[in-house]
């Protein structure tokens, strides 16, 4: 709005200047058109030069073997979005801006989100135990829901086993074609983590595990009656408009435009894995989204519009997550959230995530200001992780010059 007024303002004093050229009225109104079109052009070279920093790096994600990638940029001063690649190898189809892709773990903040909302209701508290809400879920070989509490649950501090760990499903091309379309209960993937002992007491420790959050979403679904991913439709998709993200339950398409995934989980060749029955990440990882729906989200949370601030510092509350310092050193996890420190001074919050094929990132400054989101496509072998580095190089570097 305030850009468009200085245009409205230029073109007027424009008009005055053919009636009266030397007047000293003319003349201080023709400084002001100069100081206007210096303005413009100023933030012209700045977009043009934010545009070409952010496809830079871009490029340099798509340069470590990923076969697409998008990233999008936004701010109080609008959004900036870079492409390259593919988003279907077979047809050659280039990724577009608005292509949908598969989230993985970014769903974490989307669920953790609804928890503490509940929370604010008073219709559950962090400090609840597992067994209250599922009695008898977790148990057996060391496990007790009884010593576990929600909080530990979204913080990844409760100690069980990352059911994910020990899923044929994810192992090998092979397993993948088995059961690529097998519907997964939640409590049949709890079950899994129950045949391993906990990786250490509750509380005492931080190890990432999905199982903390296939039963948050359960316990969502106690609380409330409605499955999680009703509740985040209700709570979250659907009053910020964010159109283009789903939670797909058994249903293996992603319904719009989108970028195809391919893996080839560890080893050969890589094989299409988009089309793939998702319940075997449920609420720990199975969302769709895009860029632009993902940065909404994520400045509409740290801008205070989902949360009431004492749940939001909840959220914001961290431990050392030193699982990733090898990618991004210093990173500590809070309830559903990532506290990561630029290489410029400060932090931002973000959550990342991977499922076969696809591989996303993001980060938002504290006040919600300012967002990044980007996606690459294909994971193969020691590739994805020189990926993921450049992921983060790009995250790194726009939130430093966002805060410059």
């Amino acid at each position: 709005m305030i850009r468009t007024l200085r245009m409205v303002v230029c073109a007027t004093l424009s008009g005055a200047l053919t009636a009266a050229a030397f007047t000293p009225a003319a003349q201080a109104a023709c400084a002001a058109q100069a100081a206007c079109a210096a303005q413009a052009a100023c933030a012209a070279q700045a977009a043009s030069a934010g545009q070409g920093a952010l496809q830079a790096q871009v490029d340099a994600i798509q340069q470590t073997g990923t076969v697409g990638v998008l990233a999008e940029v936004a701010g109080h001063g609008g959004t900036v979005f870079a492409t390259t690649g593919l988003a279907d190898s077979a047809t050659g189809e280039r990724v577009q801006a608005g292509d949908e892709f598969r989230i993985g773990s970014e769903t974490k903040t989307f669920v953790a989100t609804v928890v503490l909302q509940l929370v604010a209701e008073g219709r559950l508290s962090l400090d609840d135990t597992v067994a209250r809400w599922l009695p008898g879920v977790v148990s057996g070989n060391g496990n007790d829901g009884s010593t576990i509490t929600v909080r530990e649950l979204l913080q990844h501090t409760s100690g069980l086993y990352n059911y994910a760990d020990d899923f044929p499903e994810l192992a090998s091309t092979a397993a993948f074609e088995a059961d690529r379309y097998t519907t997964y209960t939640p409590e049949q993937l709890v079950a899994i983590a129950m045949q391993h002992k906990p990786d250490f007491a509750p509380g005492t420790s931080w190890e990432y595990s999905d199982t903390n959050y296939i039963l948050a979403g359960m316990i969502i679904q106690r609380v409330t009656g409605l499955s999680w991913q009703q509740e985040v439709f209700n709570r979250i998709i659907e009053p910020l408009g964010l159109h283009q993200t789903f939670a797909p339950g058994a249903d293996p398409s992603i319904p719009g435009a989108h970028l195809r995934g391919y893996s080839n989980f560890g080893s050969g060749p890589q094989i299409d894995v988009t089309s793939a029955n998702m319940t075997y990440a449920g609420s720990s990882g199975s969302m769709i989204s895009t860029t632009a729906d993902l940065t909404s989200f994520h400045r509409a949370l740290l801008g205070g519009r989902l949360l009431t601030p004492a749940e939001l510092a909840e959220m914001e509350t961290t431990v050392p997550a030193h699982e990733f310092d090898s990618l991004w050193p210093g990173a500590r996890y809070g309830l559903g959230l990532m506290w990561l420190p630029l290489s410029c001074g400060g932090g931002i919050y973000s959550h990342g995530g991977d499922v076969p094929g696809y591989t996303t990132l993001d980060g938002t400054t504290p006040d919600g200001r300012y967002a990044v989101a980007v996606e690459a496509t294909g994971d193969a072998g020691t590739a994805a992780l020189a990926t993921q580095h450049a992921m983060v190089a790009l995250v790194d570097q726009q939130m430093c010059s966002a805060v410059a």
